[in-house]
């Protein structure tokens, strides 16, 4: 970030032309003395003849181009020391300082130089703003955030152009530890740019992370992390986000699979122990096949089966195989004892394992017989597995519309969120999620 801001400043002072100084026209340089032995006097935006001599243009570039810089301080030295110098003679003196210390990196006196130039009234209105952006990128480099906040915002007022240095005010805020009004701009500016279907962009979602994090605001965070994953999907925000989500105050752990199985489709690759783990649960709820499919991706990845685990991962692997071939024989006896049930968690239950065997739209009916049954404990879950169900079988709109009914503050609701956001994901990002879970 530094060098993208020492960059542009050097761009900026090349713009505005600090490395030269204002035209002096011969007459005006040669006015004489009013009376011998004393200042000569100089008309508004006249240098006097005894100035020019140590300002002369051409001399002051010349030295620049050798690179001779001891020789044009000296010369300002000399000419500053002339009494009683006038307001234009102090602009041109000042412009000089601004050039020489732009040239050799001296951002004490560009600072002191630069504000005098813009305060002396001397400055063309159509470059007074560009002045005053190079001030304010000296101060926001020099971490003297407070100033560069100041100046900035001078520049928006003066120009009219607010958006230009936005982000660097905003940086300030956050820079200088007041993130409270560093996340009212940030939300503020999200808010807009989603209204008027602009894509935010990633610098402003990470610093919004960032400022969630410094203020140990967790639902600031994960408005940034939803976001991200919107806009910037990867594998390291998708898991980020399951990860910060499963910790919000409230959050069910019966969802623990449902996660493992959001994260399964989103990412490109799962860590070991997640695959190990998505195995183990689904093992446990009588998803075997879903069990044996994990496993085999996370064998096929080179993730499984390494290592000091090996040895577990293949008896995992190897009771997920007879058990899903088991299943397999056995899973149309149970429809009928399903249908007598009283209430339709069987159903759904059954069903979901036929969408675990991509037999989706028998799966798919079965889970909407047993939400229409009813007599479910939580209906929102059973919404949210029939949802995903819909997603998998590569029903996106289907999907869409029922995941947008769920509703709960335990989790689910995210999670249905969550799968909205996989399901509209980028194109260029839906490719590598949708191969990892073939």
């Amino acid at each position: 970030m530094s060098q993208f801001r020492l960059a542009r400043l050097s761009l900026l002072l090349a713009a505005i032309g600090l490395n030269v100084l204002p035209a002096l026209s011969h007459a005006q340089e040669a006015k004489p003395a009013a009376a011998a032995g004393a200042p000569t006097a100089a008309p508004a935006d006249t240098v006097r003849p005894e100035v020019f001599k140590l300002l002369d243009p051409d001399a002051v570039k010349a030295s620049m181009d050798a690179k001779n810089y001891a020789d044009v301080q000296s010369r300002i030295d000399q000419a500053a020391a002339i009494p009683a110098l006038t307001p234009y003679e102090l602009f041109v003196l000042n412009r000089l300082r601004v050039a020489l210390a732009s040239t050799t990196n001296n951002a004490p006196m560009a600072m002191t130089a630069l504000e005098a130039v813009i305060e002396s009234g001397k400055l063309e209105k159509k470059v007074q703003g560009d002045f005053i952006q190079a001030l304010a990128n000296y101060h926001y480099n020099a971490k003297d955030y407070p100033n560069a906040i100041k100046w900035f915002t001078r520049y928006q007022t003066e120009t009219g152009d607010v958006a230009g240095v936005r982000q660097y005010i905003i940086r300030a805020y956050y820079f200088s530890n007041d993130f409270a009004r560093a996340k009212q701009e940030l939300m503020a500016d999200l808010t807009a740019k989603q209204q008027a279907g602009k894509t935010p962009t990633i610098e402003e979602l990470q610093l919004l992370a960032n400022t969630g994090s410094k203020s140990k605001d967790p639902a600031t965070y994960l408005v940034a992390m939803e976001n991200l994953v919107r806009y910037y999907p990867s594998d390291d925000y998708w898991s980020d986000l399951l990860s910060r989500t499963q910790g919000k105050a409230g959050y069910s752990d019966r969802f623990a699979l449902d996660v493992l199985r959001l994260q399964f489709k989103a990412v490109g690759t799962m860590p070991p122990q997640d695959y190990s783990d998505m195995a183990e649960i689904a093992l446990q709820n009588a998803f075997p096949t879903e069990a044996k499919k994990v496993l085999d991706a996370g064998f096929a990845k080179g993730v499984l089966g390494t290592g000091a685990n090996a040895a577990k991962h293949k008896k995992l692997r190897d009771q997920a195989n007879k058990a899903a071939a088991d299943d397999a024989k056995n899973i149309a006896s149970g429809e009928a004892s399903a249908m007598k049930s009283k209430d339709g968690t069987g159903l759904i239950n059954l069903g979901y394992a036929f969408v675990t065997m991509d037999q989706f739209d028998k799966g798919i009916d079965l889970i909407q017989k047993g939400i229409a049954k009813g007599g479910l404990k939580r209906p929102e879950d059973a919404k949210l597995r029939l949802g995903y169900s819909y997603a998998m079988a590569g029903k996106k709109d289907d999907a869409i519309k029922v995941l947008e009914t769920v509703k709960g503050g335990d989790g689910v609701g995210d999670l249905a969120r969550y799968w909205i956001l996989w399901l509209n994901r980028p194109a260029t990002a839906a490719a590598a999620p949708a191969a990892a879970a073939q």
